[in-house]
């Protein structure tokens, strides 16, 4: 708002043309216009899963974080752990793992 600015050049004035946070599109806001809107929603919701912190399985704080494709640190107990390109764990690995316990289970009975 103007807030009683008497600046004759109101729209170049630099104590109301301070940065402003984006509206609807978050991180790809550093794409401006390029690229289009339905690639920049894809880009979006990759950028925001792989820069998020995530529970870590060994301690259980919320300090895991992506280090590198594929690579998932715990800033907590400082182990590594290789996980999805973008989330720790995938829904494949998942699966995997449900899978090894169920063969584990029926060859230990």
């Amino acid at each position: 708002g103007r807030l009683g600015c008497q600046h004759p050049f109101f729209s170049f004035c630099p104590l109301h043309n301070m940065a402003r946070h984006t509206k609807k599109v978050g991180i790809t806001g550093k794409y401006g216009t390029r690229y289009g809107a339905s690639l920049r929603k894809m880009v979006r919701r990759m950028e925001v899963t792989q820069h998020a912190t995530y529970t870590c399985m060994f301690c259980g704080k919320e300090s895991m974080k992506r280090t590198a494709v594929g690579i998932w640190k715990c800033k907590g107990c400082r182990k590594t752990v290789a996980g999805g390109a973008w989330v720790v764990s995938t829904a494949a690995a998942t699966t995997v793992r449900s899978t090894v316990r169920r063969l584990r289970e029926t060859v230990a009975q």
